[in-house]
């Protein structure tokens, strides 16, 4: 299930808010845990089990960690629980990646390839892993003290608005809202607003984005124009940016609609003026994870500068990685670390010299390059596509879909709009704004409302309804 489609919107969306709102403040929290097991079970029932086997055990696991005075037992436990959830994220979505390069290698040595059955990749189970993480760290450092009930911390990493695809919501931060928050009419009504905002940028935007990058990218591409590799790399620039950070708006609106205030996951990204920049701005739960638990660990900038170099490598390695189980995504995590090591060597002095519109059309450029090995299948069809954007031939063959140009513009409107005029006072009314006033909440919430009826009758119309980062 996803936040997209009728089943939600129609169905599961108004049924759990109708429920939530009128059971007494004691009875919340498992209403939404209830909810949020039958989210996840929809989609994926198999592994459900598997996932509350994983809560249960690091639930006790951590709270003998926090019990125990034992400097060796905390730390011997403490590995074996980072293990295990790295263990079964490893196997779930690593392992027929292992496999098939094990067999690849075994075939060219004359030898037979193994036999294997293919695993399935169990949906969330990045960000799952993740948090279950912070979890155990966060305990173990004794940042914050773990939950009395396991059915709080199943909350913490079942909740179904972020448990899908993040953001990536770190312990200490959300622990204290688990088991008292407060709830204010302002907050739902900003919920509201949100989760419309989010779900517009979704079905409205990303969808338009996607139907044009899939038309070019599923296509031929040896007989690919450069005119139509730049158009379809252009449209999956726009259409990945508004599928995610979409999907993280409507989950911090669901998250506020219940009191609860989940973390910033984009902050206009494509206005950047380095990759150093893009990357405090893009997904930014994982980048700070990432920082926090990976870089600062191996020793961050506090150490020589060949050493930060290396640290920065590893780091985007693992992040690629992360991202999938694919060569593709290992070398779109090398060619970001590639230029976050040059911004630190000379490219940010570079770039601040010719000014911030260059620098800016400078990093978009780089990260839409990206984006190629992103979205590509294989690693052989990335390098094919990435050589027609500069083979400047075949310049007849140019055909957007209806509604692409359209879109593209507002695309390009909304996703640069802090470097307009008034650009940033607009952006903080919308998102960063905590309470509105009598005549500015009416006015948003007919907005809001045209919004979800657009976006709604857009997705009852449409089969056409991918999102991103589901597999992930």
């Amino acid at each position: 299930m996803v936040f997209s489609s009728t089943l939600f919107l129609l169905y599961f969306l108004p049924v759990f808010l109708l429920i939530y709102h009128i059971v007494p403040k004691s009875w919340k929290n498992y209403v939404i845990l209830v909810s949020s097991i039958i989210f996840y079970a929809w989609g994926a029932p198999k592994f459900l089990f598997v996932i509350i086997l994983s809560i249960i055990f690091t639930f006790y696991l951590v709270r003998t960690i926090n019990n125990s005075s034992n400097i060796k037992k905390r730390r011997i436990l403490l590995f074996v629980g980072i293990l295990i959830n790295i263990g079964l994220l490893a196997y779930f979505k690593y392992a027929n990646f292992f496999v098939e390069n094990v067999n690849f290698l075994i075939s060219k040595m004359g030898y037979e390839p193994a036999k294997w059955i293919e695993v399935a990749l169990p949906i969330g189970i990045s960000f799952f892993t993740f948090q279950t993480i912070t979890y155990i760290l966060d305990v173990y450092r004794k940042v914050h003290s773990p939950l009395d009930k396991l059915t709080d911390y199943m909350l913490y990493i079942m909740a179904f608005p972020q448990m899908i695809a993040g953001p990536i919501v770190r312990f200490n931060t959300i622990a204290d809202q688990i088991i008292k928050r407060d709830e204010v009419i302002d907050d739902k009504l900003s919920g509201f607003y949100r989760f419309s905002i989010g779900l517009a940028k979704k079905v409205l935007i990303a969808n338009v984005m996607a139907a044009q990058a899939d038309a070019i990218f599923n296509g031929n591409v040896f007989e690919l124009s450069t005119p139509n590799a730049w158009l379809g790399i252009i449209a999956y620039t726009f259409q990945i940016y508004f599928d995610f950070s979409g999907y993280s708006d409507m989950a911090i609106g669901l998250g506020k609609m219940m009191g609860f205030t989940f973390p910033e996951n984009f902050d206009m990204p494509y206005t950047s003026k380095s990759i150093s920049e893009f990357w405090r701005r893009w997904h930014m739960t994982l980048g700070n994870f990432m920082k926090d638990y990976l870089y600062i660990p191996l020793g961050g900038n506090k150490v020589s500068k060949r050493r930060m170099y290396f640290n920065l490598w590893v780091v985007f390695l693992i992040s690629g990685l992360w991202h999938g189980a694919s060569w593709n995504f290992v070398i779109w995590g090398a060619y970001h670390g590639l230029f976050l090591v040059l911004d630190k060597m000379f490219l940010i002095k570079f770039l601040n010299r010719i000014g911030g519109f260059f620098s800016t059309v400078f990093t978009f450029f780089v990260v839409m390059i990206g984006w190629v090995l992103f979205r590509s299948e294989t690693l052989d069809f990335a390098i094919t596509y990435i050589g027609k954007l500069f083979s400047f031939t075949s310049f007849q063959d140019f055909y957007p879909l209806p509604a692409f140009t359209i879109m593209l513009l507002i695309s390009v409107i909304f996703a640069f709009f802090p470097d307009f005029k008034y650009g940033n006072k607009i952006k903080d009314f919308f998102f960063n704004k905590e309470t509105y006033n009598i005549k500015q909440n009416i006015c948003l919430s007919l907005m809001a409302i045209i919004l979800l009826f657009l976006s709604i009758s857009f997705v009852v119309s449409s089969d056409f309804n991918p999102f991103i980062y589901y597999r992930f």
